[in-house]
């Protein structure tokens, strides 16, 4: 597959964010993607969205992965999921896109590094937002680029929030706890991620709390502080299901603040609000042009796919395990199982 230029992709599973987002992104970088494929429980779920994407239809995630033609998978279901049919993909030679949380445990996820490394396969979990133009910008703002000064001064400690009201239908996939549901590998999962992404992959989790629903089953919302041990710097992250919607990151400096407003979910269409509050300057508000973080991280994964990228693909697998083992060390932290 080395220096293969377009790559047949195939789609295992209906969710709402394969339609709404990854198949139009997909069907934008034809120089890159062929969509080959969408394989569901039934060939009835899948029929309409091939046909919109003029593709074939597959009447189970094994008739997919059988389909030789087929470079590489997107893989949205649920969490609960994940490790069977990431390690089925791989078996079958396909290289990995799956959503986060690529799994339940630390065990899964290393399980999954191996086999990849062993078959020299792509397999990335998509933090989509890694990829917009505002996290670079945010990183260089506070100095985290080389050679550019913060514009807020030392870093002191940093705040990151995620979470949104309850999902009206009841049977949502996120308050079933034999699917992987809960709040920390769904809201939660973003918070630890860019924890790491600004704190430095050096990263321990010191406090942890995380409050379960009676009626689910599963944590609802929770909370806890990340600590750098060799610079002190701490983030601290609350995120959760049953919340006034937040999304974004406050970064408290030695001369100011940041502080963002669509970190993780930022659209197409949006332009991204940076507020820098400084004694000198008073607040400021910048726009961030916008960008398809989506489209983005597409561009990163047929890079990883098509090309034989060791190093780069070694850097994916060693980020997956760091975000695994935070999630275990969460949830250790704060006593839950």
């Amino acid at each position: 597959m080395a220096n293969k230029k377009v790559l047949n992709i195939g789609i295992l599973g209906a969710a709402g964010i394969a339609q709404r987002s990854i198949l139009p992104a997909l069907a934008s970088l034809s120089d890159q993607f062929q969509i080959a494929g969408v394989g569901s429980r039934s060939r009835d779920t899948a029929q309409p969205i091939a046909a919109q994407y003029e593709c074939k239809a597959f009447g189970s995630y094994d008739a997919l992965l059988q389909e030789e033609s087929i470079d590489a998978v997107y893989i949205p279901l649920p969490n609960g999921l994940h490790y069977e049919w990431v390690m089925n993909a791989l078996h079958a030679g396909k290289h990995v896109l799956c959503e986060k949380s690529l799994g339940c445990t630390q065990r899964e996820v290393a399980e999954m590094i191996d086999v990849a490394r062993e078959r020299n396969l792509a397999l990335i979990e998509n933090f989509q937002f890694r990829f917009h133009r505002q996290l670079r910008a945010l990183q260089r703002l506070v100095g985290l680029e080389d050679g550019v000064e913060s514009s807020i001064g030392d870093i002191r400690t940093i705040r990151c929030s995620f979470g949104f009201p309850p999902f009206p239908d009841q049977d949502n996939i996120r308050y079933q706890k034999k699917l992987g549901g809960g709040a920390l590998l769904d809201a939660g999962a973003y918070t630890l991620k860019v924890a790491t992404l600004l704190l430095g992959t050096n990263v321990e989790v010191s406090t942890a709390s995380l409050i379960a629903d009676d009626t689910f089953g599963v944590d609802i919302h929770g909370s806890g502080c990340l600590i750098n041990p060799d610079t002190g710097i701490t983030a601290h992250i609350a995120f959760g299901f049953d919340h006034y919607y937040q999304c974004g990151v406050e970064i408290w400096g030695a001369k100011g603040r940041l502080r963002t407003n669509r970190l993780f979910t930022a659209r197409a269409d949006m332009h991204p609000v940076f507020e820098i509050e400084t004694a000198d300057n008073g607040l400021e508000k910048h726009s961030i042009a916008k960008d398809d973080h989506f489209v983005n991280m597409l561009r990163h994964f047929h890079e990883l796919c098509a090309i034989d990228q060791g190093p780069k693909r070694a850097e994916e697998y060693a980020q997956n395990r760091i975000q695994a083992e935070l999630l275990d060390s969460f949830r250790q932290k704060a006593n839950y199982r």
